[in-house]
């Protein structure tokens, strides 16, 4: 939230002060909640938020939407109250005690409106939609998806402005990602019915029973956070034998990832496909653990038979992927035979492999390599653009071109870094044998087989 301070000193300002204002305005013409379950729920709203588990990108996810859910029900159960209880039991939601502690103001200003709103936002349209005596509990329960997407739209919504304010993201960027993890939470607003209706027929007594779903709700979340950094963890243990390898392969695959997000994100998929891309982008060149250095390092053009050795790799990416099963799907992207165009196949197949190869391409081509110096960017996308429809996908190719454009970013020959030649044993030649990067070899080495003095010359003619 440094970014930009005083800005999100405004946005903190008036979120927390509306809210405020709307439930003075609420208390003043009549709305008189319950004093024991607005007490009792507004105890587990703080509960449940200290309950939270950390995401990525600096959000959370708590079972807060189960607390709001049953607050609706039970105030619209007693007909009182019916919109400043729940969104007053939201509002606790900013009782934060990190944020106390620290005082940070703004947040916790913030998270009141947010959290405030949003809850009555959810009771609003349940009291729209719900039948008037509450006593259909399939149609109720039917009912708190629509309250729940209310709840969500608002919440995400004040969220991901927040976020893109900090992070200099478009709000077309942020808003999916925290869609994604606002899906894991709508079982909450069912439950929060259920419990809604059994504080209605049985009292407080019942309300014990909420604790334990807020404790599920943290295990749940905390599982999935961990089994994401389980799977982070493997792909970063790959990447370092790479690494330990051969230091360029590694650096290649980071780029590479950075390339088809870039690509990805032109193309709008969403989160799941992105996270999908940067494992296939990061593991497409894992197969080289079983290539000689000697080979993957040679300042010279290889000969037919260490290319044939060389593409070994990628079956072994293949074999590797396919067997860790989180990886599994992105397995294709790692062999020529899915990720090179062609037309008549390419509505059939998924668009990630077909990034991934021209992330690889483009990458090989601006980057330092045994056998030649980085090319230009131009020389890069010319290449590209020559090749596209017979090897590249098109509408690949030009995402990637805008992507470059649009964040003014620059790669090849005279934006390396000074020392990008020092990673191979001899400094590699400005202009060596071998192709701009896009595998001409292959064909050379399908058509042509070496002679005894060509092998002797080290290379194919």
């Amino acid at each position: 939230m440094a970014r930009h301070p005083s800005l999100f000193t405004i946005i903190a300002t008036v979120a927390g002060v509306s809210a405020v204002g709307v439930a003075v305005a609420l208390a003043l013409g009549g709305q008189q909640p319950g004093v024991l379950p607005l007490v009792l729920l507004a105890a587990l709203a703080v509960f449940s938020e200290n309950s939270s588990v950390e995401l990525q990108g600096g959000t959370s996810a708590s079972a807060g939407l189960m607390v709001v859910t049953a607050s609706v029900v039970i105030f619209a159960s007693d007909g009182s109250g019916w919109a400043l209880g729940p969104l007053l039991v939201g509002m606790c939601g900013c009782l934060y005690l990190p944020h106390l502690r620290r005082l940070e103001w703004r947040k916790i200003l913030f998270n009141c409106g947010m959290h405030g709103c949003s809850a009555l936002a959810a009771a609003g349209v349940f009291a729209l939609v719900a039948p008037a005596s509450l006593s259909s509990v399939p149609v109720l329960l039917l009912m708190a998806f629509p309250a729940a997407i209310a709840f969500s739209t608002v919440n995400i919504t004040m969220l991901a402005g927040v976020v893109a304010l900090n992070s200099d993201r478009s709000l077309r960027k942020v808003l999916p990602e925290l869609a994604r993890g606002h899906l894991q939470v709508y079982p909450f607003a069912i439950l929060g019915v259920f419990l809604g209706l059994l504080y209605r027929d049985a009292g407080p007594i019942v309300v014990p029973l909420f604790f334990a779903p807020v404790l599920i709700a943290r295990e749940t979340f905390q599982s999935y956070i961990s089994l994401e950094d389980a799977q982070e963890a493997a792909v970063k243990t790959l990447i370092g034998a790479l690494e330990a390898k051969d230091g360029y392969t590694a650096g290649h695959a980071g780029r590479v990832a950075v390339y088809a997000r870039y690509v990805g994100e032109e193309l709008g998929l969403n989160p799941r496909r992105l996270e999908r891309l940067r494992f296939a982008a990061l593991m497409h060149d894992v197969g080289k653990l079983v290539v000689p250095n000697h080979l993957l390092n040679k300042p010279g053009k290889l000969t037919a038979e260490e290319y044939a050795q060389v593409r070994r790799h990628e079956a072994v990416s293949v074999a590797i992927l396919t067997r860790i099963e989180f990886l599994a799907p992105v397995a294709p992207s790692a062999s020529g035979e899915f990720n090179r165009y062609e037309p008549e196949d390419a509505t059939d197949r998924p668009i990630e492999p077909y990034i991934v190869a021209v992330a690889d391409a483009y990458d090989a081509m601006t980057s330092t390599r045994a056998y030649r110096r980085a090319l230009s960017q131009e020389v890069a996308f010319a290449e590209l653009r020559a090749k596209t429809g017979e090897q590249f996908h098109p509408v690949v190719v030009e995402a990637l071109i805008t992507a470059f454009e649009r964040r003014g970013e620059r790669h090849g020959a005279g934006y390396e870094a000074d020392d990008a030649a020092e990673i191979f044993p001899i400094s590699p030649p400005e202009g060596g044998t071998g192709s701009a990067g896009l595998g001409d070899l292959a064909t050379a080495a399908a058509e042509l087989t070496p002679s005894p003095a060509e092998r002797a010359r080290g290379g194919v003619a």
